[in-house]
């Protein structure tokens, strides 16, 4: 695959229409908003998400464009077949009874970050919990330093040091995880793209890398207003609610839309970022065709009409990768504004969309990828 060379800056306008397009669960599902100004906003991790369903759905989930974080999906498993992929060995977590006369103290000891503590079924039992990445020689440390301390009991520190030795933890070694970090880059395309925390503490770790791609918030050009609707469902879920209705079995509802908003998000892709996940050209072209197509393929009566109405992409073509302009002054180029006489937008239509193609930077070329 053809590694990245040039630093690209975008700008990603899409619309919605009796939709919404990103609600927030903290505030009963409304479209989320700048409170200060009204204006409407689709968050980064939102954008992603189109990105990460439609790679998922084109390449159904096959290496290596898989999609680390899909749903319902339990990223540690990841992780355990890259090292099996690998053949390096992997360690064991274990868990093991509290002694009753040792409760209290446990609560409130402050135990290293690989182990814990947790309840037993629905007794009131605890049990404390070793992580199959535990180093030992880290805890044998830690207890040597609590009993020159004398901040644990001498029966505590017993109870921990037994089990620890009992246990068949592994610590993977720096090049190991390295190693991992490169499996997972070559195989999932999101990590490729937006980078990825694989350092869980119920996995093996795969360390952490940062994404060449990154997104702001959509942000709408004009604020909106959020309706609220009722809505009614002509059946209900229990035969408690039936028999209540007397037979009449409706269930209502509420939903929220936006009339009309017209968004602007804006994106940057680091070729420096991008050789350190492989992240290449031919995924930067499949970046391109997901953003100029994601919303045909994640249609549902909430989010309405969603399109794709713009990707301008800034390409600049210094042989460092630092760039040639400053992004901000890039992204001033491309202005979306509503016609004169028109008050209230509701399309597409009641927009003017200016781009500015003189005078660019040196070393700056603009593609437009897509346009209304």
């Amino acid at each position: 695959m053809t590694a990245l060379k040039n630093r690209y800056d975008f700008v990603f306008l899409f619309d919605v229409k009796d939709g919404n397009p990103n609600g927030d669960p903290d505030a009963g599902n409304l479209p989320r908003i700048d409170a200060e100004t009204g204006l409407g906003l689709v968050t980064d991790v939102c954008l992603k998400r189109k990105v990460r369903n439609y790679i998922g759905m084109k390449f159904n989930y096959a290496s290596p464009n898989s999609i680390y974080v899909r749903e319902k999906a339990v990223l540690g498993r990841a992780h355990v077949e890259a090292f099996k992929s690998l053949k390096i060995e992997l360690g064991e977590g274990a868990s093991y009874r509290v002694p009753s006369s040792l409760k209290s103290e446990i609560e409130e000891t402050n135990l290293p970050s690989s182990i814990s503590i947790q309840e037993s079924g629905e007794t009131e039992e605890l049990e404390m919990a070793i992580e199959a990445d535990l180093d030992k020689n880290e805890i044998k440390e830690w207890l040597k330093t609590a009993k020159k301390e004398k901040t644990l009991s001498v029966a505590m520190q017993k109870f921990i040091a037994d089990a620890i030795k009992q246990s068949k933890t592994r610590k993977p070694k720096q090049e190991e995880v390295i190693q991992g970090r490169q499996w997972m880059c070559e195989r999932y395309y999101d990590i490729r793209a937006f980078g990825a925390v694989m350092s869980l503490k119920s996995a093996p770790n795969c360390g952490q890398v940062r994404g060449p791609v990154q997104l702001t918030f959509g942000r709408s050009v004009d604020p909106i207003v959020a309706s609220e609707h009722s809505i009614t469902r002509m059946a209900v879920a229990t035969e408690a609610e039936a028999e209540k209705q007397q037979g009449d079995n409706r269930t209502m509802g509420r939903k929220f839309t936006v009339p009309y908003g017209l968004y602007v998000a804006h994106g940057f892709v680091s070729p420096h970022l991008a050789a350190q996940t492989g992240f290449s050209e031919e995924d930067l072209a499949l970046l391109w065709e997901s953003l100029t197509n994601c919303f045909e393929h994640d249609r549902s009566a909430a989010r309405g009409e969603m399109a794709t109405r713009g990707l301008y992409v800034f390409k600049h073509s210094d042989e460092n990768g630092l760039g040639c302009a400053p992004a901000h002054k890039l992204f001033a180029r491309i202005r979306a504004q509503r016609k004169q006489g028109i008050s209230v937008p509701r399309t597409f239509e009641d927009y003017a969309v200016e781009v500015n193609r003189e005078h660019l930077p040196a070393g700056v070329e603009l593609e437009v990828l897509a346009a209304d």
